[in-house]
């Protein structure tokens, strides 16, 4: 009875693993795609854009959420002066997690 239990704990662990892993594909894909629509608006070359991709991926490792992407975003946007509504970038946000989600599908 017991190798049935460890059987399942164990397939519990590896599912669990699974979803992780998954989770962090959705979650850098997602912040790839935001990256991208800021250096659309900011008019960044190729070499930037990729240089911001890595840059956006390093401070969502910062803390649980997207906040900390969110206020990025926001001060990139100020620093270059261009007027966005936080609306507008939270909208964008949302499509990208949505758009990475369904990557993975």
């Amino acid at each position: 009875m017991s190798d049935k239990f460890t059987e399942r704990e164990k397939s519990f662990e590896k599912k669990f693993a699974k979803d992780e892993e998954l989770q962090f594909k959705v979650q850098a894909r997602s912040n790839k795609y935001i990256a991208e629509f800021v250096c659309s608006k900011l008019g960044k070359s190729e070499d930037e854009k990729k240089k911001y991709v890595h840059e956006i991926i390093e401070e969502d490792m910062k803390e649980a959420g997207t906040e900390d992407v969110f206020r990025k975003i926001k001060k990139d946007f100020q620093e270059a002066s261009f007027n966005i509504e936080e609306s507008e970038i939270r909208l964008e946000m949302e499509k990208a997690s949505k758009r990475a989600k369904d990557d993975f599908k």
